[in-house]
């Protein structure tokens, strides 16, 4: 066996149970360790992956961070930093701030979709599809409500 990066005393895990471990499907975590979000896994000379506790905990970090709605690249400089504990925070702090504001823009984009999708089943007489709001709104754009909003 060769262990790139597993001491001797730690336990060489497989994919299934690095991905059992972690909450990762065996599919993702090859597809994480395929862009570099996890490096240099340890490999027997068959080829067999072998993951440390250590890849783990990289992996469901990348899990909680994707949860969280992180994109890769975000994920990238996120592990880069943890890898680097003595490092400021700032950068973590500015990419959390970043996401953070994009999740309010996302919520207020989905508060107009609501109040548009509810004003057009509001408004829809029932009976058939020729009176039907929710077709003639989704027909004719110019019939939203929020199209006619400054």
């Amino acid at each position: 066996m060769t262990s790139a990066h597993l001491p001797d005393h730690a336990p060489a895990l497989s994919i299934g149970e690095a991905a059992r471990r972690s909450g990762v499907k065996v599919a993702t975590v090859r597809y994480y360790e395929s862009i570099g979000l996890l490096p240099g896994i340890a490999r027997t000379r068959s080829g067999r992956r072998l993951y440390s506790v250590r890849d783990v905990k990289r992996l469901a970090f990348i899990r909680h961070a994707r949860a969280l709605g992180f994109d890769i690249d975000d994920i990238r400089t996120l592990l880069a930093l943890a890898d680097s504990p003595d490092t400021p925070c700032e950068d973590a702090d500015a990419i959390a701030r970043r996401h953070l504001a994009s999740i309010d823009a996302r919520l207020s984009q989905l508060r107009a979709l609501r109040a548009e999708i509810k004003g057009m089943v509001d408004a829809c007489p029932g009976g058939t599809t020729r009176e039907c709001r929710v077709i003639e709104v989704i027909a004719d754009h110019e019939a939203c409500q929020h199209h006619k909003e400054p």
